[in-house]
């Protein structure tokens, strides 16, 4: 399976969000392969903790790779090389977790018939050799947005599972922008219907994950003044029917993370030491991640219209 997370603007929890999903599923036992095609900022080692790639890594990224400079592009394996103490060994019963890292300083690239198949080598490549490939994507209409649409137009991919989570905070603006990002005149589905995907099953390939959520009736919120908690609820109800009415709403909902300090100030996985040793991270955040791996594999999520 090909999974595509994208978001229309950066701080969305895109990266940190999808790290955790993919560290979940390999806790499930899936063997898993993140590959970070933000090619911009490509910085999803920082996540899984590997210093020496926090930025990229000096020569043999993805940037070389599909720019033809280098046959394979380099692999991290984050059991081994992380340095985050929880995952410096490999669960009993984890499947692996392997990182595809950008190029250091490579920056957003045009793309080209060789760029597109060397994209789509990859892809085959690397879904042949692992349950779940998971592509950190740029935001916005990006060069890497559209290489892969033009990738998975191709026959080879045809048959390949592909599914896209589309990232956005819980704030009016960033509704607006998600929903114009995949149903806008230069959005994704537009996007893909010319370059030859059926609208119809495209749309269908799409789910919406809400990041960074506040719970106005969640203890954190219980001592904030009357009006103030009012004011939120208002927001909330306000936010709901915007959804809605973009098509956004609980039908093309995969999931939503609770507004978590850790992840907006630190930007790491939640492990179990998180939130059951050392209590920094909350134990709803630890089952909104659970829960979002989960529906990420399971039909009935995708199913739901």
């Amino acid at each position: 399976m090909l999974v595509f997370a994208a978001s229309d603007k950066g701080g969305t929890g895109r990266s940190v969000t999808s790290s955790n999903v993919a560290y979940r599923r390999a806790l499930a036992g899936d063997d898993v392969c993140y590959l970070d095609f933000d090619f911009g900022s490509p910085t999803a080692a920082a996540v899984f903790d590997v210093p020496g790639a926090s930025r990229g890594v000096a020569a043999g990224g993805l940037h070389s790779h599909l720019q033809g400079r280098h046959t394979e592009p380099h692999r991290i394996d984050v059991w081994a090389e992380s340095e985050h103490e929880e995952l410096r060994y490999r669960p009993t019963g984890s499947g692996r977790l392997v990182l595809v890292p950008g190029d250091r300083d490579g920056g957003e690239f045009a793309i080209g018939k060789d760029t597109v198949r060397r994209c789509v080598n990859l892809f085959l490549q690397l879904e042949s050799e692992f349950d779940v490939v998971v592509v950190d994507l740029s935001a916005g209409r990006s060069y890497a947005v559209d290489m892969v649409l033009e990738a998975t137009a191709q026959p080879e991919l045809a048959r390949v599972l592909s599914r896209w989570l589309v990232f956005h905070r819980w704030t009016h603006q960033h509704v607006i922008a998600a929903h114009g990002l995949v149903f806008g005149e230069r959005g994704i589905v537009a996007g893909g219907v010319e370059r030859g995907h059926d609208k119809g099953a495209l749309r269908d390939s799409i789910r919406f994950v809400r990041a960074a959520v506040p719970d106005p009736e969640s203890p954190l919120w219980a001592h904030v003044p009357l009006a103030q908690s009012e004011w939120m609820r208002k927001c909330d109800r306000d936010l709901t029917e915007l959804a809605a009415e973009l098509d956004l709403g609980y039908a093309r909902l995969l999931g939503k993370i609770p507004l978590e300090p850790v992840l907006q100030w630190r930007e790491q996985l939640i492990t179990d030491e998180d939130v059951l040793a050392s209590k920094v991270a909350g134990m709803p955040t630890r089952q909104a991640l659970e829960e979002l791996a989960a529906a990420l594999v399971d039909e009935e999520a995708w199913e739901r219209q």
